[in-house]
C-alpha cells in the first residue's frame, strides 16, 4: 500500500470518527445552560486522551463526585471530545464548557503569563518546584492577577506533570541530530526548539501514533517516558532521549467564572481539596513511572548527549527566557523570580541541584 492510500484511509477514518464526534457532542452541547435547581452539573475536559487521564485526573474527580453526594456531578470529557484543545479557553469563557485542566499555553489563553503555562525551556528541574514557585515564590498571586483581568474564567491552581523529553523513530546523540525533526510538542516549547532545526508540528492529540506510524511525525517531544508507554507512544517510537528540555509540565485548573461564583463555599472547598488530591498523585505517580521504565521497560532505547554539548541548549534557552521578560512587566517579574529561584536552588547545592 502506497503512503498517499495509507494517508487516505486515514483521512476517512478521521472523518468518520469526527462526524460520529461531531454528532455526539453537537446533543452534547445544543441544549443552553440551565441553572440547577437540583443537582448541580458540570462538564470538565482535560486536554489528557483517554488512558492519561486514568492517573492525572480521574481518581480526583471521581472522588469529588462521591463526597458531593448527589449535590454535584462532574462529567469528565477527555482529549478533544467536546472541544478541541486549542478552543478550550474561548469555550469555557463562553459557558460552552465549565471547567478545564490544561496548560495555559496549549488552550491560547489570552493572558502574557500562558508562555510559561506547559513547558517553559529549563525553567524547572525537578516536579516539586512548581508547588514550591506557585506557593512560596508569589506565582499564585501572579497567575490570580493576570486571569482576574480577563472576564469569564477563573483561575484556580497550578500542578507539575511530568518533564519533557525526545521520543523518537531515529536515534538522538548530539544536538545536531534535532535538526528537521517533525514532533508533536507544545506551542512555547516549539518556539523554542525551532532554534536547533526542530520543525514542531500540531495534531489532534488521538491523531499523534498514527502520524508516527505514516512518517508524518519523527517524534513526539510532549512528555516523559511514563506518559510515551501509558498512551501508547512508546509501541511506535524507537528511541528515547535522556536529556529534557524542562523538568515539569505546569498544568493548572480553571472555570467559567459564573459557574464558580455559583458554587456554595463547601462544593469549592471541596473543588480545591480534590485539586490538591490530584496534584498529590501526579507527583508520585510521575516520580514512579519516569525511573520504573527506564529502568525496567524493553521498548525504548536511552540515549543521551553529553552534557557538555546539551549546555548549549540550555544556555540558549536562558536568552529566550530574557526575550519572554521584555513582553511585558509581568512576564519580567516571573523571568525574574525563576531566575532568583535557579539561584538559590543552585546555591543550595544537592539533593535540589546537581552540578
Amino acid at each position: 500500500m502506497t503512503k498517499r492510500a495509507k494517508m487516505n484511509k486515514r483521512e476517512f477514518l478521521k472523518t468518520a470518527g469526527m462526524t460520529t464526534a461531531s454528532a455526539v457532542a453537537a446533543t452534547t452541547l445544543s441544549a443552553p445552560y440551565v441553572k440547577a435547581q437540583g443537582t448541580i452539573k458540570w462538564r470538565l475536559q482535560t486536554y489528557a486522551g483517554p488512558a492519561l487521564a486514568e492517573n492525572v485526573i480521574k481518581p480526583s474527580i471521581d472522588a469529588f463526585n462521591k463526597v458531593a453526594n448527589g449535590e454535584m456531578v462532574i462529567e469528565l470529557y477527555t482529549s478533544d471530545q467536546l472541544v478541541p484543545t486549542g478552543e478550550l479557553f474561548r469555550a469555557m469563557q463562553k459557558g460552552t464548557i465549565d471547567a478545564v485542566q490544561s496548560d495555559d499555553d496549549s488552550i491560547a489563553a489570552p493572558v502574557d503569563v500562558s508562555v510559561f503555562g506547559g513547558y517553559f525551556p529549563f525553567g524547572l528541574r525537578y516536579s516539586l518546584d512548581v508547588p514550591v514557585l506557585f506557593n512560596q515564590y508569589g506565582l499564585n498571586e501572579i497567575w490570580e492577577e493576570a486571569y482576574g483581568e480577563i472576564d469569564g474564567v477563573t483561575w484556580l491552581s497550578a500542578g507539575s506533570w511530568d518533564p519533557c523529553n525526545f521520543a523518537t523513530v531515529k536515534p538522538i546523540r548530539s544536538v545536531a541530530d534535532l535538526k528537521g525533526l517533525r514532533v508533536f510538542t507544545f506551542p512555547t516549547a516549539g518556539r523554542f526548539l525551532r532554534r536547533f532545526g526542530v520543525v514542531p508540528v500540531t495534531l489532534p492529540w488521538e491523531d499523534v501514533e498514527v502520524a508516527i506510524q505514516t512518517g508524518e511525525l519523527d517524534g513526539i517531544t510532549w512528555s516523559g517516558i511514563t506518559e510515551d508507554y501509558t498512551v501508547g507512544w512508546a509501541d511506535v517510537t524507537k528511541y528515547y532521549l535522556t536529556n529534557n528540555i524542562s523538568g515539569a509540565w505546569i498544568g493548572s485548573y480553571f472555570a467559567n467564572s459564573d459557574r464558580w461564583n455559583e458554587l456554595p463555599e463547601r462544593l469549592k472547598t471541596l473543588f480545591k481539596v480534590t485539586m490538591d488530591s490530584s496534584h498529590y498523585h501526579r507527583q508520585y505517580w510521575y516520580w514512579w513511572g519516569e525511573a520504573f521504565y527506564r529502568t525496567t521497560g524493553s521498548k525504548l532505547e536511552l540515549t543521551s548527549i553529553p552534557t557538555e554539548e546539551w549546555k548549549k541548549v540550555e544556555d540558549e534557552a536562558f536568552k529566550f527566557w530574557d526575550e519572554i521578560a521584555e513582553q511585558t512587566p509581568r512576564t519580567a517579574r516571573v523571568v525574574k523570580i525563576l531566575k532568583d529561584y535557579t539561584a538559590t536552588m543552585q546555591k543550595a547545592g544537592p539533593p535540589y541541584r546537581y552540578g
